[in-house]
Parts: C-alpha cells; structure tokens; sequence
C-alpha cells in the first residue's frame, strides 16, 4: 500500500501534478464514509417522514371516527328529542281532552240534577192541585153549616180535624195561603172576577178573596180568584134637568 503510494506520488512528480491533487486523492476515502452518514440521515428523515405520515393517517381515521360517533349521537339525541316533543303534545291532547270530558260531565250532572227537581216539583205541583179543590170544600162547609144539637157539633169537629190534618200535611209539602184582602191587585197573583165601585178603598184594592190562592215554596202554585175595588161613578143630573126644563 505504501508503495503504491509511493509510486502514485513519482508519478505525480514526474507528470508534474500539483500537490493539491495528491492531496483529493488522498481523501478519497474519508468522502466515501461522509457519503455513508449522509445516506444515513436521509434514511432517518425518510423514516422520520413517514412515521409522521402514518401518525397524520391515524389521527385523521381517529377525527372521522370520532365525527362519525358525534353525528350519531347528535341524530340519536334529535330523535330522543322528537319522541319526547311528540309525547309531551299527545299528553296535553289527552288532558285538554279529559278536561273537556270533565266539563261536559258536570254540565250533565247539572242538568240532569235540574231536570230531576223540575220533574219532582211538577209532580208535586199536579198532585197538589188536585188536592186543593178537597180543600176549598171543606172551608165552604165550615163557612155554611152552622151546627146546633150535640151530633152535628160531633161531626163539625170530626170534618174539621180531617181538615186540620190536610192542611198540616200541605203544609209539610212547602204549601202556604195567600192573604191578598187590603193588598194592590197583583195581576202574577191575583185573578179579579169581580169589581166593586168603592169609595172607601183606592182603586185596585183587594177587597176580598172568592177563592184562595197558594204559594209551593217561592212559587205561584194557584191565583187567588178576588173582587177589586172600582172608582164609584158619580150620579149624572143632567137628565133630571132636562126633564124639569121640558115640564115647565
């Protein structure tokens, strides 16, 4: 080797080569080893490359996986959403309409419970009218007959304790006599058959009552049949005076 060396530089002195050139020549093999750790730094970017390459592939199938899952938990979440949307309207569909059953309910009940006191005081109001006229006779009895011997004064008391019992149980029923003598003639109670010229009364006075009236409670159950007082007519001179007029 180092005649080789040896005889390179002869040749180099006897070509006149410059010493520079002995010199690169010589330096030939440390070149080739730069050139080796040059290749292997490039080596290592490449690596380096493409390890950041297969991070950057990772975490971007990472984010789509991860937008996917969010997509999904966001539909998921919308339609949650809409079923409680739907069911919260269905409830208050079904409370509006039970509030309606309800209402409509209690307006029956309201009516039927009227419509059953109407009948019941209709009921009573017919059976009571056909029960005063029983009434009215005995009070003409009693006003008629006049009892003189122990017997007929027997049977006065035993009518008028069957009266009494009537009239107590009309009573009961919420039955109650008008007394319209010396009131103003009230044509929603009264019924006037008769008038009377008066002046002793002011005019539509009650003079007396023909046949008695009764209230049902706060209701008119039969007018009073009654006579009325009338302005008394003045007597006219004027034919008298005529007649004088014609004799003379």
């Amino acid at each position: 080797m180092i005649d080789e060396n040896k005889q390179i530089n002869n040749t180099s002195q006897q070509l006149g080569e410059p010493t520079e050139v002995k010199q690169a020549m010589k330096s030939d093999f440390p070149a080739q080893v730069n050139f080796n750790e040059s290749g292997s730094e490039v080596t290592e970017q490449v690596a380096g490359q493409t390890n950041v390459s297969g991070d950057t592939a990772v975490n971007s199938e990472n984010s789509v996986a991860a937008t996917e899952k969010t997509g999904v938990e966001t539909a998921a979440l919308a339609e949650l959403t809409q079923q409680i949307e739907s069911v919260k309207t269905q409830l208050e569909e079904r409370s509006t309409q039970y509030m309606r059953i309800a209402a409509d309910f209690e307006n029956y009940r309201k009516r039927t419970s009227k419509e059953k006191e109407d009948l019941e005081l209709q009921v009573k109001r017919n059976t009571i009218l056909e029960l005063l006229p029983i009434v009215d006779n005995f009070e003409r009895a009693r006003s008629h007959l006049k009892p003189q011997s122990e017997g007929e004064m027997t049977m006065h008391k035993s009518y008028q304790g069957v009266y009494k019992q009537l009239v107590d149980s009309l009573k009961r029923l919420g039955v109650s006599p008008m007394r319209p003598e010396g009131q103003e003639f009230d044509p929603n109670l009264h019924e006037a058959v008769m008038r009377e010229p008066t002046d002793e009364h002011p005019e539509g006075t009650v003079l007396e009552e023909l046949v008695r009236g009764y209230y049902l409670g706060d209701r008119v159950l039969r007018h009073a049949m009654v006579k009325v007082a009338a302005p008394k007519e003045d007597t006219p001179f004027a034919p008298e005076d005529q007649s004088s007029s014609a004799n003379s």
